[in-house]
């Protein structure tokens, strides 16, 4: 794999740049791989950076329907925090974090990672004193968490209005300074060029249309470009999670939802932070380019389309005046949409199924793009063993049935 480094950098521009190679091959599948994953995003090339990586696995294939980083990879606001509120969430979110802050420098490729802190904003008192639980609880899972008073939020983004005449007084915060922001499809071409370089073979324009199995176990995955036989599937399709575990007949406590965003026109520096309100149901944060960029709940209808709706659009722009009234009479340049799949308790599936051989890491809501990292990691594990890591053993999907859910709905709300 060609090094990256500013002396390659020069040594290209004054060579016309005819010298760079290719960043990942386009291979055609092959009859048979160890490994197969279904999903070409940030999850699944992760799963298989790890795999090859840690575990010697690199004789797999990652299989994409449309083109790598196509799906909400490419479609999400990509926050990166670990400020969850219970014990399991806190360990997997903070063992992704750990991995971001390293990741560049990893993968030779710059991600463009900015710890730039997020800022949670409290409006009542009672969201305060839940806010201030959710501090402590981070606090003993040594994840970076801190209170501000009003001043505070004031002193650090000093956009906010912290006037008591206001229609939503701020009254505070919770801080993650550690937190911050990325680039979506530079982590996803990072993990890509990657994965190409330790023999992984990533196919593009290849559809999975069925999952062989003989006596209980898969043997193979039926595409729009042949059948390639396999003993392991690992499926990382988001949105798409249930329909691939309906080819086994496997019912998963899923719902798809869509998941809109947009940005504004850009401006000069005004947000330097993420900051996120769920009491007006907004979040925005402000990109290199100067564009403000924000996001809201998901649509209340189910749906496999990658666009959202009016009103949430709508609602989206009236929260942001509330929250930032200087930015009013800005204009919205585009605007897309992701597919979200919810579990029950707003919490990911990451394990294993009845069927041998088969996978699942999915269900994390509007939740993945922050755990990218650490979700390839763990799940390379679960599928390299046959055993779960023991930071995604609470993930199982067993526990639907045992009742041990982690209900992260407080901590997840509108925080992406």
């Amino acid at each position: 794999m060609q090094r990256y480094s500013v002396f390659s950098l020069i040594r290209e521009g004054l060579n016309g740049h005819r010298g760079w190679h290719r960043v990942w091959r386009h291979p055609e599948p092959k009859a048979a791989y160890d490994a197969v994953i279904i999903g070409g995003g940030g999850h699944g090339l992760a799963t298989a950076y790890y795999l090859a990586k840690e575990h010697g696995l690199t004789n797999i294939a990652v299989i994409e329907k449309g083109w790598i980083g196509g799906g909400n990879s490419g479609r999400n606001t990509t926050i990166i925090r670990s400020n969850y509120l219970f014990d399991e969430s806190a360990a997997i979110y903070n063992h992704a974090l750990t991995l971001w802050k390293t990741l560049g420098r990893e993968l030779n490729y710059n991600i463009m990672m900015s710890h730039r802190g997020v800022l949670n904003l409290a409006h009542d008192e009672h969201e305060g004193r839940q806010l201030k639980r959710r501090v402590e609880a981070n606090r003993l899972n040594g994840v970076d968490s801190e209170w501000l008073d009003a001043k505070q939020v004031k002193d650090f983004c000093p956009v906010i209005n912290i006037s008591h005449d206001i229609r939503y007084p701020v009254l505070g915060a919770t801080l993650q300074r550690d937190g911050g922001t990325n680039r979506h499809d530079a982590v996803v071409w990072g993990y890509a060029r990657a994965c190409d370089a330790m023999g992984v073979d990533i196919i593009q324009q290849c559809e999975v249309t069925g999952i062989r199995t003989s006596r209980g176990a898969v043997t193979g995955v039926e595409t729009t470009r042949g059948t390639i036989r396999t003993p392991k599937v690992a499926c990382v399709t988001a949105g798409h999670t249930s329909v691939i575990a309906s080819m086994l007949d496997i019912r998963l406590p899923i719902q798809s939802h869509p998941l809109q965003a947009l940005v504004s026109e850009p401006i000069k520096p005004l947000v330097p932070c993420v900051i996120m309100s769920n009491a007006v149901h907004v979040y925005c944060s402000q990109s290199d380019k100067g564009e403000l960029v924000i996001g809201a709940g998901i649509d209340a209808h189910n749906s496999y389309t990658q666009r959202g709706s009016l009103d949430i659009i709508e609602h989206q722009m009236a929260s942001l005046c509330e929250l930032l009234p200087p930015v009013a009479r800005l204009r919205m340049m585009r605007q897309w949409g992701g597919i979200v799949d919810t579990c029950p308790d707003a919490s990911p599936i990451i394990s294993k199924t009845p069927v041998k051989g088969f996978y699942i890491n999915g269900g994390w809501g509007t939740g993945g793009w922050k755990a990218t990292p650490g979700s390839g990691h763990v799940f390379a594990w679960t599928v390299a063993k046959d055993e779960p890591h023991p930071i995604a053993a609470p993930f199982a999907l067993d526990r639907f049935h045992s009742g041990a859910l982690v209900a992260e709905h407080g901590a997840a709300a509108v925080a992406h």
